[in-house]
């Protein structure tokens, strides 16, 4: 009887954001992808290095300092060795195409807050529908705009877990208070497109704890 491969995940916070940058792995094959790194590229750097996997993709939900500030130096920094062993470069992966104004102002919005980031220009624009695979392991593509117009999730049906972004919390939703924002769209997204994925799907959100759909269906404030 043969088992599946697992996968493994790490959550290395980034930023003064506190962002989630998670590292996800295959455990058969040890490949894995990194998502959303924000910044703080040493001590993701680091926490690839402890795991001992090999990066295969970047992948970003949306186009915010906090979750793409880093994926244009993580990608060279990576790239370098995979490229001396013969892998080829490190791809960048995501969001929709939406947020590319996004990505195009990530160093005009880092000098804002007094630091230094790099624009990003994916190496694949994502859509609903597209698949992403981690060695046996798919993730789907949602399109749930609101919190940004190209703001993507990634589901794994198999396991039953979900990378959220900043579209759903843990007792939160994400913000909307931006020019390009909106509540009503962000609020159809989480209705028609998460909720029914089934009360016992776990999600990783971009801050702060992660949650399930059930919890959040039935407590979150934001939903009643």
């Amino acid at each position: 009887m043969s088992c599946k491969p697992k996968m493994r995940g790490a959550i290395v916070p980034v930023t003064p954001f506190q962002q989630n940058c998670a590292i996800l792995w295959d455990e058969a094959t040890m490949r894995a992808m990194v998502v959303d790194p924000g910044g703080d590229v040493p001590q993701i750097m680091a926490a690839i290095e402890q795991t001992g996997v090999t990066v295969e993709r970047i992948l970003l939900t949306h186009g915010h300092l906090d979750h793409a500030g880093g994926a244009a130096e993580l990608a060279a920094t990576l790239s370098e060795w995979s490229v001396a062993a013969g892998l080829g470069p490190i791809p960048i992966e995501g969001p929709d195409q939406r947020d590319q104004f996004l990505l195009d102002g990530i160093a005009d919005q880092a000098a804002q807050f007094g630091f230094a980031a790099r624009n990003v220009t994916p190496d694949r624009w994502l859509t609903e529908g597209d698949k992403i695979a981690l060695g046996s392991h798919v993730f789907e593509a949602l399109h749930c705009p609101g919190h940004t117009p190209g703001h993507l999730v990634y589901v794994n049906h198999a396991a039953k877990f979900v990378l959220m972004g900043d579209v759903l919390f843990q007792g939160s939703i994400g913000r909307t208070d931006f020019a390009y924002g909106d509540h009503a769209a962000l609020i159809d997204a989480i209705k028609t497109k998460l909720l029914p994925l089934g009360d016992d799907y776990s999600f990783m959100c971009g801050h702060g704890p992660g949650s399930t759909i059930g919890a959040e269906r039935a407590g979150n404030p934001f939903l009643q």
